[in-house]
């Protein structure tokens, strides 16, 4: 009888043990596969972003070209390549095509606002706010802001009193609320040093704020410059451009790049290109 018993005991014992290890099995295997497909789509990750970033190397070199015929039009039209099984689209846009935060005038800044849809008033402070915080001093202008303007606002924080030091430091000014800045984020810049865009760089927001231009001048030129292939308009590109690659795998894995760089001519022993802004993923 006791024999019995014990032989059950122990065949109790096996099934469990056999149970406890298909367990183990099975997690092991679970996890395995987990395993390999993170490290599949690491793989596929690092392929998409070294394709965007061969985007970011081929929009510099084809705006360097000395082929005038080849070379690059940085008005934000695309471009598109292929590289390593990815589709690269590109889009180049010259800095001198924006709206300079520490240059513009307040015409310039003002016709931005209202033509990303601020009214009259929210855009005249906007844009005195603007000049008042790169200004030095305390004084505020007529409809503008300084410390106590903050202050009174529940702002634990003042103006800079001088240039500003990033685009992004722009969203930090007074009555700037998220749809506008939305709206104006992509036209602004703190690297061309004009006090108005150029015209033959400049996206319809940032176009729409230069005085006198009116919306149908605005389109007259956007008309004239999807004509032009030629070298007239690539010839006038400036120094300083924002870049921006997305690359997109056959399985549909993505990348993208957004980067600002300063050309400096291509000559021996000299790097053809600062970058002065890098950031991955999609950005605002």
């Amino acid at each position: 009888m006791n024999r019995v018993r014990n032989r059950g005991v122990a065949l109790l014992i096996v099934l469990w043990g056999c149970t406890l290890l298909a367990i183990m099995l099975g997690g092991f295997a679970a996890l395995a596969r987990t395993e390999g497909l993170q490290a599949r789509y690491q793989f596929a990750q690092t392929r998409a972003h070294y394709a965007a970033e061969a985007g970011m190397v081929r929009a510099i070199e084809g705006l360097q070209t000395t082929d005038p015929d080849a070379r690059w039009i940085a008005d934000g039209r695309p471009y598109v390549f292929e590289f390593d099984d990815a589709k690269v689209n590109i889009t180049v846009v010259d800095e001198d095509g924006k709206v300079d935060l520490n240059a513009a005038s307040d015409q310039v800044l003002t016709g931005l606002f209202k033509a990303a849809g601020a009214n009259d008033d929210k855009a005249r402070s906007l844009s005195a706010a603007i000049q008042d915080w790169r200004r030095p001093g305390d004084a505020a202008s007529p409809n503008g802001a300084k410390k106590p303007q903050y202050e009174a606002a529940g702002l634990g924080y003042g103006p800079r009193n001088g240039p500003f030091a990033t685009v992004e430091e722009a969203r930090m000014v007074l009555g700037m609320d998220p749809a506008i800045w939305s709206a104006v984020a992509p036209v602004l810049t703190i690297w061309s040093g004009r006090e108005r865009p150029n015209t033959e760089h400049a996206q319809p927001l940032a176009l729409a704020s230069i005085p006198g231009l009116g919306e149908a001048g605005a389109q007259a030129i956007l008309a004239t410059r999807g004509q032009v292939n030629g070298a007239s308009v690539a010839g006038g590109n400036g120094v300083t451009h924002t870049i921006r690659a997305e690359a997109i795998l056959d399985d549909g894995t993505r990348s993208s790049l957004t980067s600002t760089v300063r050309l400096r001519g291509i000559r021996s022993g000299n790097q053809p290109y600062a970058i002065l802004r890098w950031r991955e993923g999609d950005v605002e």
